[in-house]
């Protein structure tokens, strides 16, 4: 059956607009970093995408290696769009960056002009698409001068590849580097992917305050740290949990008695907002005006209710970031 998405898709998502330009993101977008690749039935890939488009959900975050294996997030999502999307096209932000190891050999990593313009080639290749709308550099390099990165960028976007260029990873000051460049060649940053959430703040020591100065926008990844920011440990690590499927982003040192204790307290608080922790982690982030969108990952649809559920309850009275603050800081 063709997909046809419903008709109210966007009477409930919030749009806010990127940084200075002329772009509106929805408040949530959808990272294909997990629950993409070929360890993942297709349907359920699907499903989640419809739901999200379905939900307002019109960015679809994706990179060169998201899969497992790499390269296969992009080449699912190709097959979706194609059967599913491809009338829609155009109401669709679609993402993807390169930066971290994809290949063999000295080309296929970091931010050199070959491996970048080559990279892009090969995602739009595995998504049937003539350009995406924003490229991002994954990571900076620390070997290639960042001339040569911010002109490979600029370059795509020339070439009609990429509408908009994007970096992630790059601490304040290169960022705020990397713009002047950017600037300078007349293709300025559009947003800048950290990683945010209650439990990771380094974005608020420099990083926020370059983005609005230049009128970049913000689109944090893991804002519920993994799922620790959720329902999910409350009481200990369940078996079926990413802190116990021996992941690389989550592993069970991390949650600690007192870690489990501030989950706890801070659900406790969501809890007298009438809300889902989940819920107030994204919301607590989204307050920045700094923050255009927040990335979240799902492998249920219900996950992706929860988060736009989250729109209906933005707002902290300053008692509750006070007690929030002091949670965060109780030691670990």
């Amino acid at each position: 059956m063709v997909f046809q998405a419903q008709k109210t898709r966007y009477q409930s998502m919030q749009y806010r607009r990127c940084g200075e330009s002329g772009l509106k993101l929805p408040a949530i977008s959808l990272g294909l970093w997990h629950n993409f690749g070929d360890t993942t039935l297709l349907e359920n890939s699907r499903q989640l995408l419809q739901r999200a488009f379905e939900s307002g959900i019109t960015h679809f975050d994706l990179a060169n290696n998201y899969g497992p294996p790499p390269g296969s997030a992009e080449r699912n999502f190709g097959r979706i769009l194609a059967e599913d999307f491809l009338p829609y096209r155009d109401e669709l932000i679609i993402s993807t960056k390169a930066g971290y190891t994809m290949w063999e050999g000295p080309y296929g990593d970091w931010g050199s002009r070959k491996y970048l313009i080559a990279s892009l080639d090969q995602s739009l290749k595995r998504m049937g698409l003539e350009y995406v709308d924003i490229f991002y550099h994954h990571r900076p390099d620390p070997q290639t001068p960042l001339q040569e990165t911010m002109k490979a960028l600029d370059h795509v976007v020339r070439q009609g590849k990429a509408l908009y260029i994007g970096l992630s990873n790059y601490p304040a000051e290169l960022a705020r580097e990397a713009f002047r460049i950017l600037n300078d060649l007349g293709t300025p940053c559009l947003i800048h992917q950290p990683k945010y959430s209650m439990f990771e703040r380094a974005p608020e020591e420099g990083l926020l305050d370059a983005l609005r100065e230049n009128g970049v926008g913000c689109i944090p990844f893991s804002p519920l740290a993994g799922g620790q920011l959720t329902d999910r440990y409350l009481h200990g690590i369940p078996p079926d949990s990413r802190a116990a499927s021996a992941s690389r982003f989550l592993n069970p040192e991390q949650i600690t008695d007192e870690k489990l204790s501030q989950v706890r307290q801070l659900n406790a608080l969501a809890e007298s907002r009438g809300q889902k922790l989940s819920q107030m982690a994204l919301a607590w982030i989204l307050r920045h005006d700094t923050v255009t969108s927040v990335l979240i990952g799902a492998s249920k649809t219900a996950q992706i209710d929860d988060a736009v559920g989250m729109l209906a309850n933005q707002h902290f009275t300053a008692q509750e970031l006070e007690t929030i603050e002091t949670i965060l800081a109780q030691p670990l």
